[in-house]
C-alpha cells in the first residue's frame, strides 16, 4: 500500500485525487467544499475565498472564486469518468473573523456569500451536502480524508474568546 499524500490547500487552491491521501485547510471567511466518491474513493477539496468575480473568456479559471473553483471540480469530475451526482459534498467554512466589529451588511459579509454560493453551486449540479460546518465568529482548520470521505474541523470561536475578555 502506498503512503497518503499530504497536501495542504492555500488560497485558492484544488486538489484531486484518489485515495490514500489527506486535504488540510486553514479557513476563516473563506469556504471549502469537499466531494467525495464513495464508490471509486476518489475525491478533492476547494478552498474559495469569494464567490464570483467578472471573469473575461480569454482568462483561465482561478479557484480563489467559487464558481470557477465549481468549474475545476466539474474538469476533474469528467477527467475521471464520473457524474457530479456520484459525489456528495462537506462544505466549511464562511466565519466571521472580526467579532467585535459591527456586522457588515448582507451585500458585504464575505463568509455568509460563500456559504450562499457554495450551496447554490452544489444544488445546480445535484450535489447532495452530507454535512456542513459554516459560519460563526472564528476560524476553522480542516482535514479530509479522501479514502473515507470523513472530515475533521477544530474550531477556534473568537466570538466566545471575546466574552470571556469583558
Amino acid at each position: 500500500m502506498r503512503a497518503a499524500l499530504d497536501i495542504f490547500l492555500g488560497i485558492g487552491d484544488l486538489h484531486f485525487c484518489s485515495a490514500p491521501a489527506r486535504i488540510r485547510t486553514l479557513l476563516g471567511s473563506c469556504v471549502s467544499i469537499t466531494l467525495w466518491h464513495p464508490a471509486r474513493k476518489l475525491g478533492g477539496m476547494c478552498h474559495f475565498m469569494l464567490p464570483a468575480r467578472n471573469r473575461r473568456p480569454e482568462e483561465p479559471l482561478d479557484g480563489r472564486y467559487g464558481d470557477e473553483a465549481m468549474a475545476l471540480f466539474d474538469r476533474e469530475i469528467a477527467r475521471h469518468g464520473t457524474r457530479p451526482a456520484d459525489y456528495c459534498a462537506k462544505v466549511f467554512g464562511g466565519g466571521n473573523m472580526f467579532p467585535t466589529r459591527p456586522r457588515p451588511t448582507p451585500a458585504l459579509d464575505v463568509g455568509q456569500r460563500n456559504i450562499l454560493s457554495a450551496h447554490s453551486l452544489l444544488a445546480e449540479r445535484g450535489i447532495r451536502i452530507v454535512a456542513e460546518h459554516l459560519g460563526g465568529d472564528g476560524h476553522r482548520k480542516l482535514v479530509f480524508d479522501v479514502g473515507s470521505g470523513d472530515a475533521w474541523i477544530a474550531f477556534q470561536d473568537l466570538g466566545a474568546q471575546q466574552q470571556r475578555r469583558q
